[in-house]
């Protein structure tokens, strides 16, 4: 089955269509699909439901599908930075489901391994448990936490192979490879393309069968928040 696509257009012909969920990877902006993010916002696809840690940040990533108001709503563990996502938000044209960091994650993890809930303490006591089922373990009280079961995911990957064998590096491990676990499709744009089989199978950190499409192309590494000292005088 051909994996390797020309563009990020291309990969995601046939997929997008309004009112569908998809499952971005990404920690802050380290390893953002920023390609396949472009490609949404020029398909003019909305009503979109985003899962992802965080929306971007004002005018990059998933701050661009803001810009557009091509987001319906948002399930997020964190949204600080972002200066369009709170107007849109406190004016009532955003919808936020948020999710404790691990939640989230373990939410899409288990999208996709075909677990369709679990329990955690995490939340509970707290707005996060409110309309959800509790439950006592041991004497103590869980609340249910649905898995996440996407349409479309769209990670970015440092390295992979011909076959979508991904490597991901350092906090772009954290919720690349489960977004593209939970989606239905899987669409990842990579740094570099190995030739198959070049790669240490005890490195991979996703194996190629949850990938459907492939994108190789340059990147734009930006931090949020750049703090520096002052230099100090001579």
């Amino acid at each position: 089955m051909k994996k390797l696509y020309a563009s990020a257009d291309e990969a995601l012909d046939g997929l997008l269509r309004d009112g569908m969920q998809i499952a971005a990877g990404g920690f802050g902006l380290c390893g953002i699909p920023e390609l396949l993010i472009d490609a949404v916002v020029k398909s003019g696809v909305k009503d979109l439901t985003i899962a992802s840690n965080n929306c971007g940040v004002d005018g990059f990533g998933l701050g661009k599908l803001l810009d557009t108001h091509q987001i319906k709503k948002m399930m997020s563990s964190y949204v600080g930075e972002n200066d369009e996502f709170m107007r849109q938000y406190l004016s009532g044209e955003l919808e936020i489901e948020f999710n404790p960091q691990g939640t989230l994650a373990e939410r899409m993890r288990a999208g996709g391994a075909g677990i369709p809930g679990f329990y955690t303490k995490t939340g509970v006591g707290t707005v996060i448990a409110d309309g959800k089922e509790h439950k006592e373990f041991r004497g103590e009280t869980y609340i249910l936490e649905e898995g996440i079961f996407a349409d479309l995911s769209i990670v970015k990957a440092w390295k992979a192979d011909e076959t979508g064998n991904a490597v991901f590096r350092k906090t772009a491990r954290n919720f690349n490879p489960p977004a593209a676990m939970c989606g239905r499709v899987c669409v990842m744009e990579v740094e570099e393309i190995v030739p198959t089989g070049s790669l240490d199978p005890d490195t991979i950190h996703l194996p190629g069968i949850y990938v459907h499409r492939l994108i190789q192309g340059e990147h734009e590494k930006r931090i949020e928040q750049r703090t520096v000292r002052a230099r100090e005088e001579a």
